[in-house]
């Protein structure tokens, strides 16, 4: 890949996956048999320099963790890091300056060290674009402004250009993602709303399933050659040429469809 990159060593295009703590990738042979989840990011470190920390949306992330979780990984290997849920599914009116306080302390060693590349706010479908959620999501920002900050909407509502303006204006990336076409599903746009960061995540097409409630159903998905190239081709490279860096990974984690998929595009980027 060519190095645009004025900063730093930051590679201008890395490619991982949501998550990489999953017991089934033994059994689909990404891991070697017995490979416990201790071991698990070293392996992983082998074949991808980013992954997405999803526990973090689980609960609230600890500095004690995760600088022990940065001390394991080479040098040149990042992360993103996913919003915990009560900022962003099961907010507490009052409580939640508080938990971006704690979340903001938690996250620290990461953004001390140069390896945080992304915070994911991943925000539900259910959050809808009205004047109570903006002022939400308007003073959620504030909070967290100075962290490197990517929004994933999931509902169509926000697809208006006020929302990429007021992005652009925060220097906040809008995550672009690979989606089934459902109605009232945030479609995927390929909108590059900062000059630092563009984010694409890969969480399948398998509409049958997206709305059953069950993960393994939403994200089992296998995307094939063709469908990538779309995205190796043309929508990445334009991307590209618009941000300094980007993160994109694949959430497709079934059946270790994800790594695969991953492999894959790498190689179709490989050389460019």
């Amino acid at each position: 890949m060519a190095t645009k990159t004025s900063n730093t060593n930051i590679p201008p295009i890395l490619i991982g996956t949501s998550g990489y703590a999953y017991s089934e990738w033994v059994d689909a042979g990404f891991y070697p048999p017995g490979t416990g989840s201790a071991r698990m990011l070293e392996h992983y470190t082998r074949f991808f320099s980013v992954t997405e920390i999803n526990y973090t949306w689980y609960q609230m992330p600890k500095a004690p963790a995760m600088d022990r979780m940065r001390r394991k990984v080479p040098e040149g290997f990042y992360f993103a890091a996913k919003l915990t849920r009560t900022l962003t599914h099961e907010v507490d009116p009052d409580g939640w300056p508080a938990q971006a306080a704690r979340y903001r302390e938690g996250i620290a060693p990461l953004m001390q060290s140069g390896q945080l590349l992304a915070v994911l706010v991943q925000l539900p479908p259910f959050f809808r674009r009205n004047p109570q959620n903006r002022r939400y999501l308007a003073k959620l920002l504030d909070a967290l402004a100075g962290l490197p900050l990517a929004v994933e909407f999931r509902h169509v509502s926000w697809a208006t250009e006020r929302v990429f303006t007021g992005l652009k204006e925060r220097r906040v990336a809008l995550v672009c993602v690979d989606v089934p076409d459902l109605p009232d599903l945030f479609p995927p746009l390929c909108r590059v709303t900062s000059p630092d960061l563009f984010y694409v995540r890969f969480h399948g097409r398998n509409a049958g399933g997206w709305r059953s409630g069950k993960m393994q159903k939403q994200f089992d998905y296998d995307y094939s050659e063709a469908e990538l190239a779309g995205w190796s081709r043309q929508h990445i490279p334009e991307m590209a040429q618009k941000a300094t860096t980007g993160i994109i990974f694949f959430n497709n984690h079934v059946r270790g469809q994800a790594p695969r998929n991953a492999q894959m595009l790498m190689a179709q980027m490989a050389g460019w």
